[in-house]
């Protein structure tokens, strides 16, 4: 009988350390789409622009989202959305390098742009 006891003993730790690794699998995808899904929120938040302030005010916010999506990627596991980050920050830089007072400028940049945004919500969904 004490055989038995022990055995079954053996058996429910088995069974319950290997729910607990399911356990922890699943916790551990749910974070990942929590993580990817504030990131997919706070990157569509920062895509605005506005072209009609002055140009170093501009420049001075194209950098600031540029820092963040470049942030954003590195906190994201997901491959898709990390490089739809990376590519709109790099948009970002564009206009930092750009004579912003040229409307054919900025409209060539809100394209590109678009383009950008368009991935992102494509790695995102």
């Amino acid at each position: 009988m004490k055989r038995w006891g022990t055995a079954a003993v053996f058996v429910a730790a088995g069974v319950l350390l290997t729910g607990c690794q399911e356990v922890d699998s699943a916790v551990g995808k749910a974070g990942e789409a929590k993580d990817k899904a504030s990131a997919c929120v706070e990157a569509l938040g920062l895509s605005d622009l506005n072209p009609l302030v002055d140009a170093d005010k501009l420049k001075a916010r194209a950098h600031d989202k540029e820092q963040r999506l470049r942030q954003l990627a590195t906190d994201v596991k997901d491959e898709n959305v990390k490089n739809a980050l990376l590519g709109m920050a790099d948009s970002y830089v564009q206009v930092q390098k750009e004579r912003i007072e040229d409307a054919g400028v900025v409209a060539r940049w809100t394209k590109r742009n678009l383009e950008k945004l368009d991935a992102l919500r494509k790695a995102c969904t």
